[in-house]
């Protein structure tokens, strides 16, 4: 009898193979998934070389971003040592908290800028919103986890509960911009939970319908919004003025952008909030199309892993949670460069990574920390 020589020998492990190795159990050990993490990086870096040309230079302002960004990031590792099971035991709390806080804003919130949007505790002042749009995705996907999917009538009538009362919450801050941004979060579960195309259907039927009492419900400057989308030059130095400078900043930077800290737009003071929701306009105006490519190339590949680890996921439950979280990500980059570049109404979403602010950044990444979690917790229980 021959022995086979493969069962008496193994094959050298090549160098490359031997890194791989050690790069996943390190990956597994401090559940971080480094191909996530060094994506985000990225697009975190170039989001801090715009803000410095943003706010003309503002050492102090780009340190308390960076200030945030590590805040960020540490949530994002703290989340990501959390596993999917212990998760689930928290869901339903944290939704209910998120909820009493929205609550909370209407009775005693801060206000700022016309709208009261902000609780401040002294210590930390924040946008209980920000909150909801990952608390929302995941509660959803807590009640799916052990249902048959497609979705029923009754569920969808139900998570069309869980949707409306922080939507509903947030619209009477006002904040339309995040009510819309907490009803995409939910839509994008039950698009993945399987639900049928009609009620798909029904449902964009019915909000079309509903559209002229929503137009009557909503407040002045929300309706001028509008009006200046369809036609943004009807008033140009008012209501218009906005999206006109930031067409002619993105548009003046060409191809290859006017050079890193030498647009005018928002050097000069033509271009409103361009550190917060116009800054792509600065990124348009001084790298150009080139600049632009660079950041839609980032947020490409970041939406990809995030697709990955929800396709590798194990149950219904994380794969709901994982695809949720990520395409709420594109949504947010979608309608921030839609609104800035016109395409879209000007609705005040922030662009993620980019954008001067806190709660939502805290917020976004750890929503990352929760896919670090889902893929990292998958590998050691796959073991």
């Amino acid at each position: 009898m021959k022995l086979n020589p493969a069962i008496l020998f193994k094959a050298p492990i090549s160098q490359s193979e031997r890194m791989m190795q050690m790069k996943r159990t390190l990956s597994e050990r401090i559940h971080v998934d480094f191909f996530l993490l060094f994506a985000l990086l990225a697009l975190t870096a170039l989001g801090l070389i715009v803000l410095y040309s943003a706010s003309n230079g503002d050492t102090m302002l780009v340190l308390r971003q960076v200030a945030r960004l590590a805040i960020a990031f540490v949530v994002m590792i703290i989340v990501a040592q959390i596993s999917p099971e212990k998760m689930r035991l928290w869901i339903p709390w944290i939704y209910l908290l998120g909820v009493i806080l929205l609550v909370a804003v209407l009775v005693m919130g801060d206000i700022g800028k016309g709208a009261q949007r902000w609780l401040d505790l002294g210590v930390i002042r924040f946008q209980p919103s920000e909150i909801m749009k990952l608390a929302i995705p995941i509660f959803m996907a807590w009640y799916f986890a052990d249902k048959e999917l497609p979705p029923s009538v009754l569920d969808l009538i139900i998570c069309a509960a869980i949707i409306a009362v922080p939507v509903l919450l947030t619209a009477k801050q006002p904040d339309l911009g995040t009510a819309l941004m907490l009803a995409g979060t939910g839509a994008w579960v039950l698009f993945l939970a399987g639900m049928r195309w009609r009620y798909i259907l029904l449902l964009a039927f019915l909000a079309a319908a509903a559209m002229p009492a929503l137009w009557f419900m909503m407040h002045g400057y929300q309706r001028q919004r509008v009006l200046t989308f369809l036609n943004p030059e009807s008033d140009p130095l008012g209501a218009g003025y906005h999206i006109i400078q930031s067409k002619i900043a993105i548009g003046s930077g060409g191809v290859f952008g006017k050079g890193w800290l030498n647009g005018t737009q928002s050097h000069l003071n033509f271009l409103p909030e361009h550190a917060t929701d116009f800054i792509f306009a600065v990124l348009g105006e001084e790298l150009g199309l080139v600049g632009a490519i660079v950041l839609l190339a980032l947020v490409l590949v970041i939406m990809l892993r995030g697709l990955y680890i929800s396709a590798q996921a194990q149950d219904t439950f994380t794969r709901l949670v994982a695809g949720s979280l990520i395409l709420t990500f594109f949504l947010s980059v979608f309608i921030n460069i839609g609104m800035v570049t016109g395409l879209l109404p000007v609705v005040g979403v922030p662009l993620p990574l980019f954008s001067y602010g806190g709660t939502s950044m805290v917020t976004l990444m750890a929503s990352f920390g929760v896919l670090m979690s889902i893929h990292t917790h998958r590998r050691l229980v796959a073991k």
